[in-house]
């Protein structure tokens, strides 16, 4: 049975579950109905971190553009430019087995496309959540309802993954801000 977790909550991925090699990082939304002339596109990305909380070079940044880290250890399944319909709008496969080393952490994000020329955020976004299955037996570990606490957001980080003591872990984030994806990568050392 999946654990629920609330905003700021962390639970260890791999000491309940040993032998833990494979994730499904689910994400899925719905939007709101309104009237800007626009269609909502909302991406996923994954910000492969060193101990200090950054990338180290272009290629630890996997969203739409970049679908597989070389090591093969995170690889993003592709765009979904609508949201529409039930279960995972997007999805990020986690290998624990292939992790180079020199990664200490994963920040899992969403943001808009285009939020600001279309004059979107995610006050118009609802049902967003994500959730942890592991891959080889589709066992539902974990899931984070993010809730309609959003206004003015472009950008969400949604969670974590992190090493800690030899194990990984979840840390439910849920931490949204402006400036969208621009926003996100240079705060994780991009240079955009």
């Amino acid at each position: 049975m999946a654990i629920t977790l609330s905003k700021g909550q962390k639970v260890s991925l791999t000491k309940g579950n040993p032998g833990l090699k494979h994730i499904v990082v689910g994400l899925g939304w719905d939007t709101n109905k309104y009237d800007g002339g626009f269609d909502f596109d909302l991406d996923s990305a994954a910000f492969l971190l060193d101990e200090n909380g950054k990338v180290n070079a272009d290629t630890d940044f996997i969203f739409y553009n970049n679908l597989k880290h070389p090591s093969e250890a995170v690889e993003h399944l592709g765009d979904n430019r609508t949201g529409d319909g039930d279960g995972d709008d997007e999805e990020i496969l986690v290998d624990f087995s292939k992790m180079p080393d020199r990664i200490e952490k994963i920040a899992v994000t969403v943001t808009i496309y285009e939020a600001k020329e279309r004059r979107q955020n995610f006050g118009q976004v609802n049902n967003s959540y994500v959730r942890v299955v592991n891959s080889d037996n589709e066992e539902e570990l974990l899931r984070y309802d993010l809730g309609e606490e959003f206004s003015i957001e472009t950008a969400i980080v949604v969670c974590e993954i992190y090493r800690h003591n030899g194990e990984w872990k979840f840390s439910a984030v849920g931490s949204g801000f402006e400036g969208g994806l621009e926003a996100l990568c240079r705060s994780y050392g991009l240079n955009v």
